[in-house]
């Protein structure tokens, strides 16, 4: 039986697996480590315990979504549109075209 050590929020664990599965459990843990991350950055103080099942909700999340998609693909139902996401390019072009237009309407309102 193989062994692997990990660290997940800066603690050490011996993790017990099949010889051959060691990668796939560092694999695994790296996900796990990043959602402790993730929850870090959002602020605040969890011990250890209310971390792991911020952890474990996250990682449940993204399974219920993946059950959804996976049941929609087998219904032939077509993949959600994604929602837009911004372009600043664009932003900067209507800002501008914007000035332009109150410029232009500014110059019809003097005598």
């Amino acid at each position: 039986m193989g062994q692997v050590s990990v660290r997940v929020n800066g603690y050490t664990h011996t993790i017990g697996c099949k010889d051959g599965e060691e990668q796939h459990v560092r694999d695994l843990v790296a996900s796990i480590d990043a959602k402790v991350g993730l929850i870090r950055q959002m602020g605040g103080q969890f011990s250890e315990s209310r971390m792991l099942l911020h952890v474990a909700l996250l990682l449940a999340d993204e399974l219920g979504d993946m059950r959804i998609e996976m049941a929609r693909r087998e219904n032939g139902e077509p993949p959600p549109v994604p929602a837009p996401t911004a372009d600043p390019r664009l932003a900067e072009r209507l800002a501008r075209i914007a000035e332009r237009i109150e410029g232009i309407a500014t110059s019809l309102e003097r005598p």
